[in-house]
């Protein structure tokens, strides 16, 4: 029997998350992989090299990676110097994917050079060519450009994003690799930042929407600072499913497993508010039409992390959003049978 066709769409830390617990099983994974991120040394070398943002590709690389050991930690390190703002803070990883599209001529034979040095187990596809950036209208009517500015803190609730560029085209192969799927997992990961930004490429949403797939949204743990301060869970899938276009959101896979109480008053002092899947939220979801599942999906044990200028989030664990996924499949299989 051919192995499970696996397409994950996002970035950030969320989608890796998801590819590293499913790497070990029986799947042919893809990784659909965001390319709007401007922040840090991934703005750097997008506003030096003109390219698409290496930063989220680079994650999910390293987590894929059979490759030398060496190789797949040298990707993830980074430069630290005082006599340099610019290479001060600078992935490795990035400098040699923006080194690679210009030694190949192509940001997408650089992620395929990459792969094939690294020996992916399965596939990273950035989810476009194009160097385009995220860009918001806000609820009090201001414009704010770049992804770092979409996610910053102590501005008006997000009203509508798009991308910079008008038209801009799906990576050759994303929309087969959409189409071919039995599963597609839409997060976890930054609502607006990652997983929808995704969805705004041409035709990404659509060949969701039309798959035969079983589609899955990662539903966040918490809400986020500048991008989902007034969201609820509810509310989280009703995002997603409008950026899909109404329809083609299967299951939200919802955390059943309470965090420890530290953790979530740890977070919850910097905004980070736990959402709880209480019945009413769940009521709402089916409402929308999307069936939640309830699962124990969660990180419990791990220490909160410092992230530079980002928020950390109680986090999703390889391993059992991977039980749940291929669980939740399992069953669907079943019942179509």
């Amino acid at each position: 029997m051919s192995s499970l066709k696996v397409v994950v769409v996002g970035g950030g830390l969320g989608a890796p998350l998801v590819m590293r617990g499913l790497r070990e099983r029986e799947c042919d994974l893809t990784g659909l992989i965001a390319v709007t991120d401007s922040g840090r040394s991934t703005g750097k070398i997008r506003i030096a090299l003109d390219v698409p943002a290496p930063g989220d590709i680079r994650n999910a690389l390293t987590v894929l990676a059979d490759g030398d050991p060496t190789l797949i930690a040298l990707m993830q390190h980074r430069f630290a110097t005082e006599r340099s703002e610019d290479l001060d803070g600078m992935a490795f990883g990035n400098l040699f994917l923006a080194a690679l599209t210009q030694q190949e001529g192509s940001f997408l034979r650089a992620v395929e050079e990459a792969s094939r040095l690294l020996r992916l187990r399965g596939r990273v596809l950035p989810v476009t060519l194009y160097n385009t950036h995220l860009c918001a209208e806000l609820a009090d009517g201001t414009v704010v450009e770049g992804e770092v500015n979409v996610r910053g803190v102590d501005k008006a609730p997000i009203r509508r994003l798009y991308l910079s560029e008008d038209g801009v085209e799906p990576v050759h192969g994303a929309i087969e690799a959409i189409a071919e799927a039995d599963l597609i997992v839409l997060g976890p990961g930054s609502l607006y930042t990652t997983v929808c930004a995704c969805l705004l490429v041409k035709g990404i949403s659509r060949a969701i929407a039309h798959s035969d797939a079983l589609v899955v949204y990662a539903a966040n743990t918490t809400r986020h600072p500048g991008q989902t301060d007034t969201l609820s869970l509810s509310d989280h899938v009703a995002e997603v499913l409008h950026y899909v276009g109404g329809a083609g959101v299967d299951v939200v896979l919802v955390n059943d497993d309470p965090p420890p109480e530290k953790l979530r008053e740890h977070y919850a002092r910097q905004g980070l508010v736990y959402l709880e899947p209480n019945e009413a939220e769940l009521e709402r979801i089916r409402a929308l039409g999307v069936e939640p599942v309830l699962a124990p999906v969660i990180d419990k044990w791990s220490p909160p992390r410092e992230l530079w200028k980002k928020f950390d989030t109680i986090r999703h664990h390889p391993e059992r959003v991977a039980d749940a996924l291929l669980r939740l499949y399992a069953e669907r299989r079943v019942a179509a049978a």
